[in-house]
């Protein structure tokens, strides 16, 4: 394969079809459907269900691009909360074939972090180093992802789409652990109500450990939103590739990946004033913008005869700081 040389999204795409390059397009989409099977089912903790190099290349086409993604909107909240923090290292935990290490040596991108990337999946950690080689360094690491864990101390751990997988033991000493050893921890989840509730289980421990909430919330209080009510959640525009169209059908060249996030530290930041929580509603002279923040959840209606503050709400999206110029 060549080596690419910058983490962009971009190069991961080329990155990926270099390494289905030669697997049959059927074999790959059936891999891919199986998969999903498996992962919306009961995963056991002990079996890893990346089984071997063609299961790992077909759905880390499929499903690296999104995570990327996902991971690079939570990275960008964290950035815009702490603009002039950089992390040296960064331990990826349940990293696979590294999709979050990607996206933080994207992020970082003119210094990107010594990265340390932790799983249980050799066929998954030998994909992620051959996907990686020439465009960051990391050690890829095979370990069990839960209570016994040790974690090396790291400026970043990075969680993303690991929790499901986990016991609820497992998942609330990983936490503990992350804490331990970072001064950042951002956790990703599926942007479905069991997603969000893993979420909040998260930040309730790294607030009970110290840590301030950088993004998405814009304080570090409990969360506004009654529980069973509505779940908090964000959305990442994914390019769709040829094995994306073949296993989900329909012919958009991209899609939405819905995420829930939660980055906390133990340093300063300054938070958003509010976080659009809802897709901007544009409608004829005005945007209605569904809002979280310090005091709770809210609505702002932004008219023209608010000036340029009415051009930035139409051009606000789903997830943004608002409004922006008090982040300046």
């Amino acid at each position: 394969m060549n080596a690419v040389s910058s983490a962009s999204a971009d190069s991961l795409r080329a990155a990926l079809a270099a390494v289905l390059d030669g697997l049959p397009p059927n074999r790959a989409a059936q891999a891919v459907e199986r998969l999903i099977a498996n992962y919306r089912g009961t995963t056991p903790t002990d079996a890893p269900v990346l089984r071997d190099r063609s299961d790992v290349a077909a759905y880390a086409a499929y499903r690296m691009p999104a995570t990327f993604e996902a991971v690079r909107g939570a990275l960008d909240a964290l950035r815009a909360a702490a603009p002039d923090w950089e992390p040296r290292t960064h331990t990826d935990v349940g990293g696979g074939t590294g999709a979050a290490s990607w996206a933080v040596a994207e992020a970082w991108e003119e210094a990107p972090p010594r990265t340390t990337v932790l799983d249980w999946a050799e066929p998954a950690l030998a994909l992620g180093r051959e996907l990686a080689a020439g465009v960051f360094d990391a050690e890829w690491r095979r370990e069990r992802i839960g209570a016994a864990l040790s974690l090396p101390e790291a400026d970043l751990v990075t969680v993303s789409y690991v929790l499901k997988e986990l016991t609820e033991a497992d998942r609330t000493a990983l936490v503990a652990e992350a804490a331990r050893a970072a001064q950042a921890v951002v956790i990703v989840e599926p942007g479905t109500p069991d997603g969000y509730e893993r979420i909040i289980a998260a930040r309730t421990r790294l607030i009970d450990a110290g840590f301030t909430v950088a993004a998405p919330c814009p304080h570090s209080g409990a969360c506004p939103i009654v529980p069973g009510a509505d779940w908090c959640h964000f959305s990442a525009r994914v390019s769709r590739s040829s094995l994306h169209r073949k296993v989900k059908g329909g012919s958009l060249p991209y899609e939405d990946e819905k995420f829930a996030y939660v980055a906390a530290v133990r340093f300063p930041v300054t938070p958003a004033p509010s976080r659009v929580i809802r897709r901007p509603q544009i409608r004829k002279g005005q945007v209605l913008l569904e809002l979280c923040g310090p005091e709770g959840l809210g609505r702002d209606t932004v008219t023209k005869r608010h000036g340029p503050l009415y051009k930035q709400a139409r051009d606000a999206e789903w997830g943004d700081s608002w409004p922006p110029e008090e982040r300046d």
